[in-house]
């Protein structure tokens, strides 16, 4: 993917807004083409190959596991680390406990266990125990850990982060907060409280209040730099959308904009097409449907950053 490593100036033309236009257009091109890519190379099979052998968790268990472990980000049981990933679970970890299904034979009238339909009052006997259909009977208490209290084989990960000298540049996104209608915090790493996640953009509680946006603070001040411009995108874009299955579709615009954003300063954010690859599914063309917002979205904040 062709990139520019030094910052694109539109300014002092009479054609600003058409060759903006057009090299947004061009650089979402190579955003989709690249990512693309990334879903079918090596490092994006494998990354999915191990996000496959993670258990979706409902939302009580997902409850339980923040309340006993709030940094916890993948869990599994004492076995399937050992077995599936090569992990180990370090000595003197605790568990954390959550419900397991029990899925057995069971009675098709009172839905019980043979066990527990035998001392029950059900009367059914259309048909013997052993051609019973299996199904959910019950719970029980199951212990698992968090890959944090694991040690071994390093787990893949894909690699997001821009990359390049950002010079002043976070420090003139924040200035750009008022004029792009947020507040923006960046916090220490040591007071993060959000988890994996690089940034957060919380929705105004009453009305008349701005979203506000928070990054987790770190060395990398051109991914510092991106992950601001992502959120200043959902403080754009998402603010009050409830639908849940467009999830997958606003982080995409999100990072998309993030992409042109920090293109437009002269910053590598090649790795955009890992993240995209990683929540669009199977549907690149995800990006170019949106793409009039995209670019929109990104002249926006472009605007007040100046050349």
């Amino acid at each position: 993917m062709a990139r520019s490593d030094t910052a694109v100036s539109f300014s002092g033309t009479d054609g600003r807004r058409d060759e903006m236009h057009s090299a947004i257009d061009q650089w979402l091109d190579d955003l989709v083409e690249a990512t693309e890519s990334a879903r079918a190379s090596e490092a994006f099979q494998e990354w999915l190959d191990v996000q496959s052998r993670f258990h979706d968790y409902s939302a009580r268990n997902t409850m339980l596991i923040q309340q006993q472990c709030p940094e916890a980000r993948k869990v599994a049981g004492y076995r399937t680390w050992q077995e599936e990933f090569d992990r180990h679970v370090k000595e003197g970890e605790s568990a954390i406990w959550i419900w397991a299904p029990i899925v057995t034979t069971r009675c098709p009238e009172c839905e019980n266990a043979p066990s527990y339909h035998a001392d029950s009052d059900c009367e059914y006997d259309e048909t013997p125990p052993e051609e019973w259909d299996e199904g959910l009977v019950g719970f029980r208490p199951v212990p698992v850990f968090d890959v944090s209290q694991t040690e071994g084989e390093p787990l893949p990960e894909l690699e997001y982060a821009a990359t390049g000298d950002a010079g002043d540049l976070v420090e003139r996104l924040t200035d750009a907060a008022h004029q792009l209608g947020a507040s923006v915090e960046i916090v220490p790493e040591a007071a993060w409280e959000h988890g994996d996640a690089n940034g957060i953009c919380s929705e105004p509680r009453q009305a008349g209040e701005k979203p506000v946006i928070e990054v987790r603070d770190r060395e990398n001040r051109a991914d510092l730099a991106r992950t601001i411009v992502h959120e200043y995108a959902h403080a754009q874009l998402h603010v009050g959308v409830d639908d849940e299955t467009e999830r997958a579709k606003r982080e995409v615009e999100a990072e998309a904009v993030a992409y042109v954003v920090t293109r437009y300063v002269g910053l590598d954010p090649s790795g955009s097409a890992f993240y995209l690859a990683s929540w669009a599914g199977d549907d690149a063309g995800v990006i170019r449907e949106r793409l009039d917002r995209i670019s929109r979205t990104a002249e926006t904040i472009i605007e007040p950053l100046g050349t």
